[in-house]
């Protein structure tokens, strides 16, 4: 009801939601942490504070459910990440690009340069397959189950079945290509 409130423009309607999935959230930012280096700066609770921040600019999207809103919230924490890890590597001297290949262990540790190249390559998946792109995407930054990802592309659970096997394929390739 919350979501569509706030879909609907009701004022008050997102500071009334974060309380209640503000613990989805977090777990949801761990995960994202995950493996992160100790000196990491964001932790769990400012990773939901900066999607919150960004959720809560401008119009809200077409909620069409609480695994919508899920999705949206993964994507928006794995563009902050993202984003970070673009600033950190211009922060450092040298470029240092080189190919890397595509492991779910990617979206944590103390790599940016991987990170930023896997984010490349959704983004060229995307430009190629969307469709394909958002699953590994929600499957792998948004922690979603392939029944969850069928429900937000509706599709069929074996589509993303497929989707995911012939995603990560593709970003195998993108990764291991030299520059």
């Amino acid at each position: 009801m919350l979501l569509r409130a706030w879909r609907d423009g009701e004022a008050g309607a997102l500071t009334e939601l974060m309380p209640i999935v503000y613990d989805q959230l977090r777990r949801l930012a761990g995960r994202h942490l995950h493996g992160e280096r100790p000196d990491h700066t964001f932790r769990p609770t400012e990773l939901v504070s900066e999607a919150y921040l960004r959720l809560s600019k401008g119009a809200p999207p077409a909620w069409n459910d609480r695994v919508h809103f899920f999705a949206v919230a993964a994507r928006n924490m794995r563009q902050i990440l993202i984003d970070h890890a673009r600033k950190r590597v211009a922060d450092k001297r040298g470029d240092g690009a080189r190919a890397i290949t595509f492991d779910e262990q990617l979206i944590a540790g103390d790599r940016p340069h991987e990170l930023i190249a896997l984010d490349d390559g959704l983004v060229a998946l995307a430009t190629f397959d969307e469709r394909k792109a958002r699953a590994i995407e929600l499957h792998y930054f948004g922690g979603l189950t392939q029944p969850e990802i069928a429900e937000v592309l509706e599709v069929h659970v074996n589509t993303v079945m497929r989707d995911l096997r012939l995603g990560e394929a593709w970003l195998h390739r993108y990764l291991a290509a030299p520059e």
